[in-house]
């Protein structure tokens, strides 16, 4: 590593964030991390700089990323006791960019409370999982100002592929709730087709095989699917994760008047699985919702 690169602050170094910090430092940049995880050790022997504090990482830091679980973890990492606001008190121009997944009208609130500062902030929540991460093709969903995205965006293109300004404060945010219902509504779509199959008789690795050359082709199908077959739930992204992106959905939903139906199914599924003890599995493990109603596994467990 170089020390030419920008001074760059990382907070939540999690399955997700551990590989996306370390885009950073291989690209040269100066980074100063904090995390509630035990910090990953090649970080550190690689250069980076470990602070006891997010006002620590604020201080030293010109650009702080974040990626936490949920809204309270964010709210508290931002203006709680040695949180990154007071490190960015006396740091006029900085810039704050939370790439967690957490609620659109509180990031807004987020937002004007560092604008007030004299610092800059975006929302970036990404899509993609620990393989995106780990590949660098996140797909990154952005809320702010066109002038800090484009400031940001070269370290962006560090971290993901598909990459787009959505609109102001927020609506990366709202996007990010799209995206969700959207795969969970796959994931449950998929289990259910091959939970299906599996019970009508068919081999359901080769429904697979078949279906991923049809219109009925999808990523969560490749993915997901397999993982569905082989049982594999390690989690790259975990039901109780999701299952708070879904109450987001629901939450925005009733705020906004308007029904979600099938959003709501999928929240039960995913409640479902949670109840059957399956919360920290990843959020393919939905098919088990599916299969224990009918008492037919889609492929026997390892």
């Amino acid at each position: 590593m170089t020390k030419s690169g920008l001074k760059i602050g990382f907070i939540g170094l999690g399955i997700m964030g551990a590989p996306m910090a370390e885009h950073l430092l291989q690209a040269g940049h100066m980074l100063f991390l904090n995390t509630r995880s035990k910090v990953p050790r090649e970080l550190v022997e690689n250069g980076a700089t470990l602070c006891t504090t997010a006002q620590g990482v604020a201080e030293r830091a010109d650009i702080i990323f974040l990626m936490l679980p949920d809204t309270p973890d964010v709210e508290k990492v931002l203006f709680g006791e040695y949180g990154v606001a007071k490190g960015l008190s006396k740091g006029k121009g900085k810039t704050v960019v939370d790439m967690s997944s957490i609620d659109p009208i509180a990031t807004k609130t987020f937002a004007k409370k560092i604008n007030d500062l004299g610092c800059d902030y975006l929302d970036a929540p990404v899509s993609g999982g620990e393989v995106g991460a780990k590949a660098a093709s996140l797909t990154i969903m952005v809320g702010g100002e066109q002038a800090v995205f484009d400031r940001v965006k070269p370290l962006f293109d560090l971290m993901g592929k598909n990459i787009t300004l959505i609109g102001g404060n927020g609506d990366g945010q709202t996007c990010k709730v799209a995206n969700q219902i959207i795969v969970a509504l796959n994931i449950a779509a998929v289990s259910e087709a091959l939970v299906f199959a599996s019970k009508a008789g068919a081999d359901p690795a080769k429904v697979r095989l078949a279906l991923m050359g049809g219109f009925a082709s999808s990523r969560i199908l490749e993915v997901h699917g397999e993982r569905m077959i082989k049982r594999t739930f390690k989690p790259g992204f975990r039901i109780a994760l999701h299952q708070k992106d879904l109450a987001l959905a629901l939450q925005s939903a009733r705020a906004l008047n308007l029904a979600l139906p099938q959003t709501a199914g999928a929240a039960q599924l995913m409640q479902s699985c949670a109840a059957l003890g399956h919360g920290q599995a990843d959020h393919s493990a939905l098919v088990k919702a599916i299969e224990s109603m009918a008492q037919h596994p889609v492929a026997p467990d390892a």
